[in-house]
């Protein structure tokens, strides 16, 4: 039985030493930047060239995929 094709890249978002940076929990890709919106972009883009000349079938996922992106945020505790 062969495993169904992901529809999704998952990518996880943190914040490290004052830059965005995400990382795919199911692909080999790391990409980073100053701000939120130009760490997505430039996930975009590696994405893209992850993909770029590859069959997404081999890479288990299907034609087109979709990026589900997972930002994690520092916790707040408050002071009682």
């Amino acid at each position: 039985m062969t495993k169904p094709l992901q529809r999704n890249i998952h990518a996880l978002i943190r914040k490290y030493d004052g830059y965005f940076v995400a990382t795919c929990l199911n692909a080999a890709i790391v990409t980073d930047g100053i701000t939120l919106d130009e760490t997505v972009v430039n996930l975009q883009e590696a994405v893209g060239l992850y993909l770029e000349d590859e069959d997404p079938a081999v890479l288990g996922l299907v034609p087109d995929p979709g990026i589900v992106l997972t930002y994690e945020i520092e916790s707040v505790r408050t002071q009682a």
